[in-house]
């Protein structure tokens, strides 16, 4: 017959799975670098604030689909977002002592609207990224 066998459909499945997997962790690298790029380097009122608070939300959501791949991840990352610019807001980091360590870099110290709306086109922007990567083109 010409049609393939189903343990054939399985394995091609299974290894498209794997593929999708490993194009997730480059796209997790190579943004991690340009966050890190930007960290260091870049000084200006648009790029570092903006597009580097986009960008970290799209990060998160490769990252995720790399360790949860049936989860589509665009909302609980905007969620985790919205939840540590809320800890801003409330000044955990100065409450708990974290300024100055890991935590207190990681959690940041400064609430702005402006981040959240940032977090939420990040998380649109690989939520139709996502679905078109994954639309099945062969049927």
């Amino acid at each position: 017959t010409i049609l393939p066998k189903r343990s054939d459909k399985l394995k091609f499945e299974r290894d498209t799975g794997v593929n999708r997997r490993i194009g997730y962790l480059v796209a997790f690298f190579v943004l991690l670098a340009v966050e890190i790029c930007i960290g260091l380097w870049v000084r200006d009122a648009f790029v570092r604030p903006y597009v580097g608070d986009m960008l970290v939300t799209v990060l998160l959501c490769c990252l995720s689909r790399v360790v949860f791949p049936k989860l589509s991840p665009a909302v609980p990352v905007f969620l985790l977002a919205a939840a540590v610019e809320g800890a801003q807001w409330l000044e955990l980091g100065k409450l708990l002592g974290l300024n100055g360590t890991v935590f207190g870099i990681i959690l940041g110290a400064t609430f702005d609207w402006l981040d959240l709306l940032c977090y939420g086109v990040g998380c649109l922007l690989f939520a139709a990224a996502d679905r078109m990567i994954n639309k099945p083109w062969l049927g």
